[in-house]
């Protein structure tokens, strides 16, 4: 392709449309940390394997009622323009996030979660405000919850889902979250038993171990082990580069508290 062609928003745009010029693409702009690229109607995402400052307020506020033409590609852009559509049309809008484990699909249905609720908060009425942020608060909290039991180390992947699932926002027609259900199924049972050497069970095992005080640990009789004393953490790895599973215990307890588990089902 001519070079004005280079790092192109949408491959479907390109006079030469092959394997190898979608590669080349995606690289170049991978290499300036542009890791969303469209093609046609599909946002394609890679993994940067780094945090980056493109999920902040701002760029909520950027992409807030902008057409795709008006913005850079962006996972937030496709939420605009499902939520758009969804108020504007009354007609109900799906997300579709797929790909190879390791890919980030963990992680941008995050990013959609987290903006439909800033987006739908900042549009709702005033009075309802306090009770919509509740609301909003206990969908986005639900999802360290969902992690620490169903997400694990793999060999790929640090943070790897183990299920799969399908979340549901409901809203109201003026666009305020009304509620959410999300449906959980194929979880991998037998990671529980049966652990590769270079990957580790489930996080809430470890997180336990790390992060639950003392008196936790003597009503389970924990108290004094740790990894190495069980079968089903022993043979795998103890920890995740960059992870801290004392504080995301902590951040566990924090999401049981907003979800609304009693301290009986926590």
């Amino acid at each position: 392709n001519p070079a004005k062609f280079d790092k192109a928003d949408d491959m479907a745009e390109l006079t030469h449309l092959n394997e190898a010029s979608v590669v080349h693409n995606l690289h170049m702009r991978y290499q300036t940390d542009l890791i969303y690229t469209y093609s046609g109607l599909f946002l394609v995402a890679i993994n940067p394997y780094c945090p980056l400052p493109i999920y902040t307020n701002e760029y909520i506020n950027m992409y807030k009622g902008q057409s795709r033409e008006e913005t850079k590609p962006h996972i937030y852009a496709m939420a605009d323009e499902a939520f758009r559509n969804l108020v504007d049309e009354g007609e109900n809008q799906s997300i579709l996030v797929t790909g190879e484990s390791g890919a980030g699909k963990t992680e941008n249905t995050k990013k959609v979660i987290q903006y439909l609720a800033a987006v739908a908060h900042s549009d709702s009425p005033v009075k309802n405000k306090t009770q919509h942020s509740n609301l909003s608060q206990q969908i986005l909290r639900a999802n360290p919850i969902l992690e620490a039991f169903g997400n694990a180390q793999t060999v790929r992947n640090n943070n790897s889902s183990r299920f799969g699932k399908f979340i549901r926002i409901e809203f109201t027609r003026t666009g305020t979250i009304a509620g959410a259900f999300i449906d959980w199924y194929l979880l991998e049972k037998s990671r529980v038993v049966r652990l590769n050497s270079h990957e580790r069970n489930y996080h809430v095992f470890y997180q336990l171990l790390k992060g639950a005080d003392r008196k936790m640990k003597q009503d389970f009789l924990l108290d004094g082990l740790d990894v190495e004393d069980f079968a089903y953490t022993k043979d795998g790895h103890d920890t995740i580069a960059g992870v801290s599973d004392r504080d995301e215990w902590n951040s566990l307890i924090e999401a049981f508290d907003i979800v609304g588990f009693s301290e009986k089902e926590q």
